[in-house]
């Protein structure tokens, strides 16, 4: 009977610790589905994005805290509090599941692996993207390309990593990066090998933070946005690759602050 009881207590535990992974598996895969659904914005013409607010209805696109801004150096107020320092957990076993032209830019998506800490939240990376420009500014200067690394919260709520690019020279991330390319408009490659982001990020990670919202439709205002203040450096050859499987020009051009405050962390 003891003996019973025991194999029951086991095949209990396994059905529920298979149960808490089919779960947290259909919670990323959902992360991943919000962030890839086709619609009908573009970036040019009649659905460009001075029309995503009529185009998307039920969208925040005509809210009041929107992204992308221009970021003033002598208008950001220097942010001291521990608490708010970001916390980069970057594994080189990350797998990269796959590589898709999602028709508004090129998007790698990752399984659950990477994370950061911000704000005492936990925020699992979901995937990265490009604008080529840049859609953040700094002092009103656009940088060549701007890559986003897009976190989500078990709440939903999004912190986006953004890095800015200058031309110099070849990076070899970018390079590892666009060996995947080219990718047709809806083309997409099954990848399911690891990935090391943690070499994508500049030596300097001190930071612009503020609170705003998704730069497509949309336009959810549920976004921290932390802005590495140090570019990084990547080769002409490398936008222009990057250019070439994109939309002309796909950046959102900058939304009013409407009162926001725009933090500077500086890290050592």
């Amino acid at each position: 009977m003891k003996l019973l009881i025991k194999i029951g207590m086991a095949l209990l535990l396994i059905s529920t610790i298979s149960c808490s992974k089919k779960q947290q598996k259909h919670w990323y895969k959902q992360a991943h589905k919000e962030q890839s659904d086709e619609s009908h914005w573009s970036y040019e013409g009649e659905t460009s994005p001075e029309h995503w607010a009529e185009l998307e209805k039920n969208s925040d696109c005509s809210g009041q805290r929107q992204s992308p801004i221009n970021i003033i150096d002598i208008h950001t107020v220097e942010d001291q509090d521990e608490k708010s320092t970001i916390e980069l957990y970057y594994s080189p076993k990350t797998i990269l599941n796959k590589v898709r032209n999602n028709g508004h830019s090129i998007q790698f998506d990752f399984d659950k692996g990477d994370s950061i800490a911000y704000n005492q939240t936990n925020f699992n990376l979901v995937q990265i993207h490009f604008h080529e420009p840049s859609e953040h500014t700094i002092n009103g200067i656009r940088y060549p390309i701007e890559i986003h690394l897009v976190h989500q919260s078990l709440e939903k709520n999004y912190t986006v990593l953004s890095i800015l690019g200058v031309e110099g020279e070849q990076s070899q991330t970018m390079e590892d990066m666009e060996s995947f390319l080219p990718l047709k408009k809806g083309e997409e490659k099954e990848i399911e090998k690891a990935f090391d982001l943690s070499r994508l990020f500049p030596e300097n990670k001190s930071y612009y933070a503020y609170g705003g919202s998704l730069t497509t439709p949309p336009c959810s205002e549920n976004v921290q946005w932390v802005i590495f203040k140090e570019p990084i450096v990547v080769s002409l050859e490398e936008v222009l690759k990057l250019k070439d499987n994109m939309p002309l020009e796909n950046y959102r051009d900058e939304q009013p602050l409407n009162g926001r405050m725009v933090y500077l962390h500086k890290m050592q």
